[in-house]
């Protein structure tokens, strides 16, 4: 058994430990405001592209709530993706809550998304946490790239690179007395692998198997370029999109936002 196929066991195993009433007020969170579920740089940037009337897919899409704002801005079709099928359950299920009919999800690993979607979409889009899952980027972005029309874009509204040198309160290494410190290294290659459950989702309990990759920013750019796509912005924030906020305001780099346009 493969780290993805552990990792799809332990997101379903979490989801079914989830907090009572995570997620299930997304699809009057999606009917508050526009564009809900993006941070106010994320917003702007979105809005820039104009994606009335194109085609939208999100890898590593969770709940959907993400790709289910897109609609705010008129895309014509929004597909999510992701490994963890009761998770895809309760998107469907907010989808049609907020009456949002042009959005569907489909329950795949995403390296193993099949050549029905190659040349498809205007917009590939990557959230937080998602490039953490995949051991090899350039294996990763050739799948983005086939799936994106020429002249497409892919996204990436992450955690910085940075932030995996940071230890977490619960975490070795963190000193409460001086916690701007960096204790791991920028260039880890070995996995992270957690047993815990998965923190925003569930309280701590004993779970399945997570495993995750740090990766560069020159791995995430190099990666995208091998895969004839071309890094066209690249900005970084002092902000944590994560859950932690330990290290905001201090000049670290905390998350950034990367779009990139397919060039052949």
């Amino acid at each position: 058994m493969n780290y993805i196929d552990t990792n799809k066991a332990a997101w379903e195993e979490a989801f079914e430990n989830r907090h009572r009433d995570w997620g299930e007020e997304n699809h009057e969170l999606l009917q508050n405001e526009k564009l809900y579920f993006f941070n106010p740089d994320m917003r702007k940037e979105l809005e820039e592209l104009d994606l009335n009337g194109k085609t939208a897919a999100q890898f590593c899409c969770n709940n959907g709530r993400e790709l289910l704002s897109l609609t705010d801005l008129g895309i014509e079709q929004g597909i999510g993706f992701d490994i963890a099928e009761n998770i895809l359950e309760q998107a469907r299920a907010t989808a049609e809550k907020a009456g949002i009919e042009n959005c569907s999800f489909i329950s795949s690993n995403i390296l193993d998304i099949p050549e029905s979607f190659y040349d498809k979409f205007d917009i590939i889009l990557f959230t937080i946490g998602a490039l953490t899952w995949f051991e090899d980027l350039t294996l990763l972005f050739e799948k983005a790239g086939k799936c994106l029309k020429r002249g497409g874009m892919l996204i990436i509204n992450d955690s910085h690179p940075f932030v995996n040198m940071l230890p977490l309160s619960e975490e070795e290494g963190f000193k409460p007395d001086n916690p701007n410190r960096a204790v791991f290294s920028y260039f880890r290659k070995e996995p992270w692998i957690e047993n815990n459950g998965m923190g925003y989702m569930t309280t701590e309990y004993k779970s399945k198997t997570f495993t995750s990759f740090s990766h560069t920013m020159s791995d995430i750019i190099n990666a995208l370029s091998e895969n004839s796509m071309k890094t066209v912005k690249l900005k970084e924030y002092d902000y944590d999109i994560g859950m932690t906020g330990l290290y905001e305001n201090k000049g670290f780099p905390l998350s950034y936002i990367l779009i990139a346009e397919k060039s052949t």
